[in-house]
């Protein structure tokens, strides 16, 4: 099943689009739906069971300022990623891995956003970069 949808892009978004199906020899809606499949991540049904970020009470967007992976899943992350380096992740855990890195990403997603929803709301200054 499919969803049509309409959007708006950017003339120079369409035409770099327009450029890359007529060298791949494709339409560019095919070419647009691909990079659109390709770059948005699937999220877990236990991600989409927490609450926006934005309905939080100030103590809780501040956790999630800190939000880190489980201690257990960081290591067993690491010890993959290290495996997966070396060339010897088994098909068990490549499957593993692949979890582990959602989950990662997820949890990257909801801190950068605590982190946003806590200098919109003052509770926090805004990140600075030191000049060069």
């Amino acid at each position: 099943m499919s969803t049509q949808i309409t959007i708006t892009l950017p003339d120079e978004v369409y035409q770099r689009a327009q450029r890359f199906a007529h060298l791949a020899n494709r339409d560019v809606a095919s070419v647009l739906r691909d990079s659109i499949l390709r770059s948005i991540p699937t999220v877990r049904l236990e991600a989409l069971a927490l609450a926006p970020i934005s309905s939080l009470a100030n103590d809780e967007v501040m956790a999630l300022t800190q939000l880190q992976m489980a201690p257990e899943q960081d290591r067993r992350l690491s010890l993959l990623l290290d495996r997966q380096q070396e060339g010897n992740l088994s098909a068990p855990e490549r499957s593993e891995l692949q979890t582990l890195m959602q989950i990662y990403q997820e949890d990257l997603l909801r801190k950068a956003t605590a982190l946003s929803e806590a200098v919109n709301r003052g509770l926090i200054e805004p990140l600075t970069s030191e000049p060069n």
